[in-house]
């Protein structure tokens, strides 16, 4: 796998163990568990005008970072570390077939993944967290095969059209039950509690919400070096959408920053 080369970090914190493999591809990756609640991260991949999805929703950040190796091997890395991720039922629809662990999107460094998350106490793969205010989620997808424990997040009328599906999948309803599910609520319902390390993998929509509620403590930001736009009949999604932000209200620090080849890995704290 092509390394990663260090421009600067300026993160805080213990480096986490990471095998040889992932050291050398990455450098020191440091995380701050935090003792009152879930950390969370998000992760995205987008063009240098923002977009990070075409044509959707069958479009996905795949397309925007061409399968660039060292972009997956990063996602891996986060999934790797991480004790649940939130899967956003849009992006359950758009990849249909995934299931959010390390080793589906980079089979490459399967082996390592898997030491490194023995190494962190973490037996097994990270919670699927799947959320849907609605309940249109198919059971039958590889995500609720067993390869990995999943729980569906919804509101008590998206209980109630699952109930019909398929069985010992787990449901799980937050109170109050109806309409948007914040972020902490949907946690706090997975079980995802103080200590915890989440990665958001939801749509821009869904992420957006999540950052105006304060709830995302992190972005990772791969910067892929094409350009989109936006006319016309063919759809493009941007990193923040359905919200406006009223310049300086979200800001963020930039904690480091990587490049490989074209490609700029940015990670950024939220203030």
């Amino acid at each position: 796998m092509r390394p990663l080369v260090e421009l600067f970090d300026e993160t805080d914190g213990q480096p986490l163990p990471l095998p040889p493999e992932l050291a050398a591809f990455y450098g020191a990756l440091r995380m701050l568990p935090r003792p009152e609640r879930p950390h969370v991260f998000a992760n995205f991949v987008a063009s240098v005008d923002g977009i990070v999805a075409v044509d959707p929703p069958r479009g996905t950040g795949a397309e925007i970072g061409g399968g660039y190796a060292p972009d997956r091997a990063l996602m891996g890395l986060l999934r790797a570390v991480a004790d649940g991720v939130v899967i956003g039922a849009g992006n359950l629809r758009a990849e249909a077939g995934h299931v959010w662990t390390a080793e589906r999107v980079c089979p490459e460094l399967a082996g390592p993944y898997a030491r490194l998350r023995a190494s962190l106490g973490r037996s097994g793969a990270p919670l699927q967290v799947v959320v849907s205010g609605s309940g249109d989620v198919d059971l039958s997808s590889p995500v609720f095969s067993g390869m990995a424990p999943a729980v569906v997040v919804t509101t008590a009328a998206g209980a109630a059209r699952l109930s019909a599906g398929r069985a010992g999948v787990r449901i799980e309803v937050p109170e109050p039950g109806r309409g948007w599910i914040s972020l902490a609520a949907v946690l706090e319902a997975a079980g995802l509690g103080p200590g915890a390390l989440v990665l958001v993998e939801s749509g821009p929509t869904s992420t957006t919400r999540f950052l105006a509620e304060g709830a995302v403590d992190e972005l990772f930001l791969t910067r892929a070096p094409i350009f989109v736009g936006r006319a016309g009949a063919t759809e493009t999604l941007a990193l923040v959408e359905g919200r406006y932000f009223r310049p300086g209200s979200l800001s963020g620090r930039l904690l480091s920053a990587r490049r490989s080849e074209d490609f700029l890995f940015l990670r950024y704290a939220f203030r």
